[in-house]
């Protein structure tokens, strides 16, 4: 099975929702690169709502074997940089990125990407969350920008076009 490799904010914002056991259930092993593990450590430092990466079974940490992509990506965080890097190094890996310029640059090297939204609109279509809307509203009280047209697509996507929360 292909790896999947997440960055920060999937993690950090599915925690906060408390669905983070949404990505052992979609995917079952995920891989944090080494620099998004120091993010998150940093951020529970910090005092950040944040889980304990090396308290979950379901995770590895791992880091690029090859820092050789790492510089040409200098506009990007050290931690998208790593899932770029690590992406490229795992043939058919899935990519978890919420960051614009990050998700271009996967494109671009031909990565499988998938984001938080997305995440969230395969769980509905599987039957592990009920509803879409209420925790793209939720995403937002936290701080997870999406704007209108994008939510009106997920909810779409997730057959909860009415567009509104219940």
């Amino acid at each position: 099975m292909p790896e999947t490799i997440s960055n920060t904010s999937p993690l950090q914002y599915l925690y906060q929702c408390n669905l983070l056991d949404l990505l052992p259930g979609l995917y079952g092993r995920v891989v944090v690169p080494e620099a998004v593990a120091a993010e998150i450590r940093e951020g529970r430092v910090l005092g950040v709502s944040v889980p304990a990466i090396e308290d979950l079974p379901w995770t590895s940490i791992k880091a690029p074997k090859d820092p050789a992509l790492l510089p040409l990506v200098a506009d990007l965080g050290q931690g998208e940089r790593e899932v770029l890097a690590l992406g490229k190094e795992s043939p058919g890996a899935l990519v978890i990125l919420d960051d614009g310029l990050a998700r271009r640059y996967a494109s671009h090297l031909g990565l499988r990407l998938i984001g938080t939204l997305g995440v969230l609109i395969r769980a509905k279509r599987q039957g592990l969350i009920a509803a879409v809307a209420p925790v793209l509203d939720q995403l937002e009280s936290l701080g997870f920008r999406v704007d209108p047209a994008t939510r009106a697509l997920v909810l779409l996507k997730a057959g909860e076009a009415s567009g509104g929360s219940p």
